[in-house]
């Protein structure tokens, strides 16, 4: 089978592109889908992503954990926002968490519409993803979240590694693949340093939040997958 393997600089593209029978990957590296991957991980039931923080006030009073984040801070009256600190095995495990974020949880719903299956990616859990990916045959888009639906380099660097450990599986890759694989080739050796160059490094410097940079640019500490079922994230059973 020829199989294609794409990436979307932004969700403002989203549409250019033919997924109905593509698993789509979304990417909010800093820090929405780091955070669902160690959520997951840590043995959260479920996370609900929704768009708007109101949707997610909707749940409020129902068992669940509220999580809110707009512009890199935690929204008033929200049990916490996507910092990953929040997500540790004490805080979520058995629990189901209702999500919103500036770009994250926006791109997923973007790619719900159309795609076959979406799941998440983050450096937490690259190995885990690629190694599933390689087994799957079907095509592949990786959906960078951006900043407000501009391009941002974390999220194709990290777009860039999936490429790099993929790419030699694939018979048709496009030139965003190419230039998120260089993208990724320069940044390798030293992912914090390169990406302190992104704008929204500075915002989250400006915030002092560094530790969750540092946090979400470790590579393989997790194996889950969270894929969306209904509306719904669920760690994916992957039988690897």
């Amino acid at each position: 089978m020829q199989r294609k393997i794409e990436v979307c600089l932004t969700p403002a593209l989203i549409d250019l592109y033919a997924i109905e029978n593509s698993i789509v990957v979304v990417i909010d590296i800093l820090r929405a889908t780091s955070s669902m991957v160690y959520g997951i991980d840590n043995g959260a039931q479920a996370i609900i992503p929704v768009a708007q923080v109101e949707e997610c006030m909707n749940y409020a009073g129902k068992g669940y954990l509220l999580a809110a984040e707009r512009n890199g801070e935690v929204v008033e009256g929200y049990d916490f926002g996507n910092s990953p600190f929040s997500y540790t095995a004490e805080k979520v495990a058995g629990k189901t968490i209702v999500l919103t974020t500036t770009n994250g949880t926006k791109a997923l719903h973007l790619a719900r519409k159309r795609a076959s299956q979406v799941v998440i990616g983050s450096f937490l859990n690259l190995e885990a993803l690629c190694e599933w990916l390689k087994t799957q045959e079907k095509d592949v888009l990786l959906l960078c979240a951006g900043w407000k639906d501009q391009f941002n380099l974390e999220d194709t660097i990290f777009a860039g590694a999936v490429v790099n450990q993929l790419r030699s599986g694939f018979t048709h890759y496009d030139d965003a693949s190419v230039a998120a694989e260089d993208l990724y080739l320069l940044a390798k050796d030293d992912l914090r340093a390169y990406i302190h160059k992104s704008s929204h490094s500075h915002r989250m410097v400006a915030l002092n939040i560094e530790e969750d940079v540092k946090f979400c640019l470790q590579i393989n500490i997790c194996q889950t997958i969270p894929v969306l079922e209904g509306d719904q994230l669920v760690a994916l059973k992957t039988g690897l």
